[in-house]
């Protein structure tokens, strides 16, 4: 399969070196400014998945430069507040065949790129391992809490070509499968990383600390209440029936395989990056507030996160 990584960071530093390690043709699409630290070096995997390495087919900062390679899949993995940008950059290079998967967090990148590319071009990906970056091409993965999954919320693509992919992700040591319940599955991921990204960027802590603290438990059984409240308000179709369902589920079976993993957003906070709130609770509160819904802790997680970037930011300057 001819294949495009979108984003080099951590995850998409983890797929591209497994599905070019598995036999795939890769390419990666960067920013300019890591051209340089990548040229002329393999990517490197490490962790839970093994130690893997492999030179791709071609790195670039330009789309320009991937015409005429006759693309199967193109991997979104950048951050979601560069999805349309992103989005509309390889545009050009989807073609009759080509398929869009996205493999981001947060609520909003689906909707953004089906109204650019359409909706037969784009499936969702449901990605629940976790990975950091070593440095620039060498990522190692922390955590992993379930298979990949992939699918289309409308159901738009042949369940027989998702699980031709499924196979080949499978064959490079990615466990994944394909749903038609993805949509479902994806906002399980946004409850998931609603409650704990942002408190545990605040706090400086681990998943499974968070888990321990009643304190902290409070806050995240409020969080996961009031995205329940929206979801109802939008029709919005979810796994569980209630919130108390999805809490016991949250606790016993999601938190304890990844209770040692700090979140993403704490190492974005660190580093000066701009986080992804926006696309977890802030997007919760947009859309409570169209519906005239109050969301407080949810209202309250976001803008905690932003006043310590912008703290970060300060501080760096």
């Amino acid at each position: 399969m001819r294949i495009l990584i979108v984003g080099l960071g951590a995850l998409g530093t983890v797929f591209a070196t497994l599905l070019k390690a598995g036999g795939n043709t890769v390419y990666g699409l960067t920013k300019e400014k890591y051209i340089e630290q990548l040229a002329n070096k393999p990517l490197k995997v490490s962790g839970l998945f093994g130690n893997k390495e492999a030179f791709l087919d071609g790195i670039f900062s330009s789309p320009e430069e991937l015409k005429q390679k006759n693309l199967d899949l193109i991997i979104i993995s950048v951050k979601a507040y560069d999805t349309e940008f992103t989005i509309k950059q390889i545009k050009p290079l989807v073609e009759q065949n080509t398929l869009v998967l996205l493999a981001q967090n947060g609520y909003g990148n689906y909707e953004v790129a089906i109204s650019i590319l359409g909706k037969e071009k784009v499936i969702l990906g449901r990605v629940i391992f976790g990975a950091k970056i070593i440095e620039t091409g060498s990522a190692e993965v922390t955590v992993f809490a379930d298979d990949i999954v992939i699918g289309h919320p409308d159901n738009l693509i042949n369940l027989g070509r998702l699980n031709a992919i499924a196979d080949i992700f499978n064959k490079a040591g990615l466990s994944t499968r394909a749903s038609s319940d993805v949509y479902a599955i994806l906002w399980d991921k946004i409850l998931y990383n609603s409650a704990l990204n942002p408190l545990g960027a605040i706090l400086e802590c681990t998943y499974g600390s968070l888990a321990e603290n009643e304190e902290t438990r409070t806050i995240m059984n409020k969080i996961i209440e009031e995205i329940f409240i929206v979801t109802k308000a939008y029709k919005i179709k979810l796994n569980w029936n209630s919130p108390e369902d999805y809490l016991e589920h949250f606790y016993t079976k999601l938190v304890p395989p990844t209770a040692k993993h700090f979140p993403s957003m704490y190492y974005d906070v660190h580093s000066g990056k701009r986080t992804e709130i926006d696309a977890l609770n802030g997007a919760i509160v947009k859309l409570a507030k169209q519906k005239g819904l109050s969301v407080p802790f949810n209202e309250t997680i976001c803008n905690l996160i932003k006043t310590k970037e912008k703290l970060k930011r300060e501080k760096s300057n």
